[in-house]
């Protein structure tokens, strides 16, 4: 019997962000929610990063923490989840299912979830390359269906060959793909194990990377190729689905796609809007070449970082606990939450 993606009494986890998946339909034949990573050191640093196995930052762990507070909140219940053979999100399913008290069950890895290679590009800075080649060729690189970027040389020294976990699999090592190969091989792992564990009645968690998350949500939603170059995805928010009997998604509880992206009827525990503001935020950290400042490193990074330091009940600093707080409160009373909630981060 399916686990239900219900929510289960009215508490929610501190993180501020709006309660997004009350009021399910128990009776959903199937569920599955995907995350992407918290951030790595190359996310922070604003590089390519592929296969290379970058770990996460310390405010990567905060983030997938969070992401698991608030999946702990939904009330959901998994009963497997599948990530990569890359510790960034190897690491982040580990934080996510810590913070639900789900650390038993079984979480299978697999390259086929490894995010995309991308090429020769591996290491570069983004924004050094968008200055390079262009805005529109590298959002053609980064997001198009089928353009590649330039290929990995046999020597690049971060090319996959030389780490071992893949020394029995040299010849399936990409030295560049697409989106369109990348799905190639998630299809692969949907079709053999993924579609048979939701019809066999399990509730799954997929941790993965942008790229390879993209192509397993364009094969669900059936997005078009000339409108995948539109669909992004930010870090550690959880995207939850209610599948059909067909594994094709049911509508949201609003009846509406996603506001965030237009395309999509999961539904994010974020709330649209916090994830539309990030998506706004990422989108300059690569392409506005005005903007001289790492977005990952300013100001506005200390402030999440205290922030979700509050949310998930570490020590933070006294000079910015009561400015937090009076942020905390402020966003739940905007989002209308009840009286025991308040007094939860008083």
């Amino acid at each position: 019997m399916s686990t239900s993606l219900c929510f289960r009494g009215t508490r929610r986890a501190v993180t501020s962000f709006p309660r997004a998946y009350s009021s399910i339909n128990c009776n959903t034949p199937y569920n599955i929610c995907f995350v992407r990573h918290g951030q790595s050191t190359w996310n922070r640093d604003n590089r390519f990063i592929g296969w290379t196995d970058t770990p996460l930052t310390e405010d990567g762990v905060l983030e997938a923490r969070v992401a698991g507070r608030m999946l702990q909140s939904s009330g959901i219940l998994f009963d497997e989840a599948h990530t990569s053979l890359l510790r960034r999100s190897i690491r982040t399913t580990n934080l996510i299912l810590m913070e639900m008290g789900q650390e038993y069950i079984p979480v299978n890895k697999h390259w086929r979830l490894n995010e995309r290679s991308y090429g020769e590009l591996v290491g570069l800075n983004k924004k050094e390359v968008v200055k390079r080649f262009g805005k529109d060729q590298v959002r053609r690189w980064r997001r198009s269906y089928d353009e590649p970027p330039p290929p990995m040389n046999d020597e690049h020294e971060h090319h996959p060959r030389f780490d071992p976990r893949y020394r029995l699999m040299l010849d399936e090592i990409p030295r560049s793909e697409s989106l369109k190969c990348t799905k190639a091989r998630s299809k692969v792992y949907w079709d053999d194990v993924i579609a048979p564990g939701l019809r066999s009645g399990k509730t799954l968690l997929i941790v993965g990377h942008e790229n390879n998350l993209r192509s397993l949500i364009m094969r669900l939603e059936d997005i078009q190729r000339e409108d995948i170059i539109n669909l992004d995805l930010p870090r550690a928010i959880p995207l939850a689905y209610r599948l059909d009997e067909n594994l094709k998604p049911l509508p949201r509880k609003d009846g509406k796609l996603d506001e965030a992206t237009g395309m999509l009827r999961g539904t994010w525990l974020g709330g649209d809007n916090a994830v539309q503001e990030i998506l706004d935020r990422d989108h300059k950290q690569v392409y506005d070449t005005s903007i001289e400042q790492n977005l990952e490193k300013g100001l506005d990074r200390d402030k999440w970082r205290r922030w979700t330091e509050i949310a998930i009940g570490e020590p933070e600093d006294e000079s910015f606990k009561a400015h937090s707080r009076s942020h905390v409160h402020r966003r739940l009373n905007n989002n209308n939450v009840g009286e025991k909630e308040k007094e939860s981060v008083a």
